[in-house]
C-alpha cells in the first residue's frame, strides 16, 4: 500500500515555518483587561512528513514570560479547510478546532468562543515577514480588535527543525613521543688508529729485545 503524501493545499502552510520574532499590541479585553504591548517568539516546523506545521509561541512583557501556546495547522480535505488547534498556558483546552480559509497571502481562521466568534487572521507581507490579527464579535458582524502583531523571520525555515548533535569524535591518542636514540661514540679516525698500530709494534720489539739480553 503507497502512504499518501502532502499536497499542494499542506505545501502553502511552509509559509509558517521558521524561526519568528515581533512586537505585538494587545487591547483590553475580558482576558485582558488592561492590554498593553508584549514581545513574542514563535518556533514553527514542519512534521508528520509535511502533513502539518507545529508552533510553539512563548509572549513577554516586561522582561517575565506571561503566556505560553502551542499550535498545530493542517489540512481536512473532507472539509476542504485548514485547521488550527491551539492550547495554551491559560489552561484552554478547546473542543474543536478553528476552520480557515486561504485567500491570496492571507489565511483565515474562524472559531466560536464562549465570548462569541473570534477570528485569527494570518497576512504573510513577505518571504520573511507577516501580520497577525485577532478579533472577536458579538454577533459574527461587528469585529473588534483582540491583538495586532508584527513578526519578521530570525532563522530559515531549515534552522527551526532541531538537529540530533553528532556524537562526538573520540580524541586521537597522543602519539608518544620517539626515544631518543643513545649517540654512538665517534669512531677513530685512521691516523689514530695508525698511531696505534705504530706504538703497539714498538711495543713489541722492546720487549723481544729485552728477552734476548737476558
Amino acid at each position: 500500500m503507497e502512504m499518501p503524501k502532502p499536497g499542494p493545499e499542506h505545501a502553502r502552510l511552509a509559509a509558517m515555518v521558521g524561526h519568528w520574532s515581533g512586537e505585538e499590541r494587545i487591547y483590553p479585553s475580558p482576558w485582558d483587561p488592561t492590554g498593553g504591548i508584549a514581545t513574542a517568539t514563535l518556533v514553527s516546523r514542519l512534521a508528520c512528513e509535511g502533513f502539518c506545521v507545529v508552533t510553539d509561541y512563548t509572549e513577554e512583557r516586561g522582561g517575565r514570560v506571561t503566556y505560553v501556546g502551542h499550535g498545530v495547522f493542517g489540512w481536512d480535505p473532507k472539509q476542504q479547510r485548514y485547521l488550527q488547534h491551539w492550547s495554551d498556558s491559560m489552561g484552554g483546552v478547546p473542543p474543536r478546532a478553528s476552520t480557515g480559509t486561504w485567500e491570496g497571502d492571507t489565511l483565515t481562521f474562524l472559531d466560536h468562543g464562549p465570548q462569541g466568534p473570534v477570528r485569527f487572521i494570518y497576512h504573510f507581507t513577505s518571504p520573511v515577514a507577516y501580520e497577525l490579527k485577532m478579533e472577536t464579535s458579538p454577533d459574527g458582524v461587528t469585529w473588534m480588535p483582540m491583538m495586532d502583531a508584527r513578526y519578521a523571520r530570525r532563522a530559515p525555515a531549515a534552522a527551526a527543525v532541531p538537529r540530533k548533535a553528532k556524537p562526538k569524535k573520540a580524541a586521537k591518542k597522543a602519539k608518544k613521543p620517539a626515544k631518543k636514540k643513545a649517540k654512538k661514540a665517534p669512531r677513530a679516525t685512521k691516523a689514530k688508529r695508525a698511531k696505534k698500530a705504530q706504538r703497539a709494534s714498538k711495543a713489541g720489539r722492546r720487549a723481544r729485545k729485552a728477552k734476548r739480553r737476558r
